[in-house]
């Protein structure tokens, strides 16, 4: 037995409803489930168009407050398209940057969880 892979990864929000608006129309992330969870909470779970892995918006952990998540990266094959049609979407974004190991810019979803858009850059 082993571990085979990242499934989900929980983001904080305060919001349900306006986190799922942000990561499926502007970000263009499918909607995988929406569905009660708990009391007045959902289940709602996105994914890139290339899936896995897949998100969930959480508001229960108290432990984890809305906008605390930091640094995961998101891949995207042509970085300068990618960020021109999430511009067109609304999505504000710094200027695309250099570092050794490729280019990225980074955004914040409205709670201010933090991302990394970074160009995926061919194995070599």
């Amino acid at each position: 037995m082993s571990i085979q892979r990242l499934a989900i990864v929980s983001i904080p929000v305060s919001d349900q409803k306006r986190a799922k608006e942000f990561y499926t129309s502007v970000l263009g992330f499918e909607l995988v489930r929406d569905e009660v969870f708990k009391e007045s909470t959902r289940w709602i779970e996105v994914t890139p168009s290339k899936g896995q892995p897949s998100f969930t918006l959480v508001n229960w952990f108290p432990s984890m407050p809305a906008g605390s998540l930091r640094g995961v990266v998101l891949l995207a094959d042509d970085l300068d398209g990618t960020c021109a049609n999430l511009r067109s979407r609304g999505l504000s974004l710094p200027e695309v940057q250099s570092a050794p190991w490729g280019r990225y810019t980074t955004f914040s979803d409205p709670d201010g969880n933090g991302w990394v858009l970074q160009e995926a850059r061919p194995k070599t």
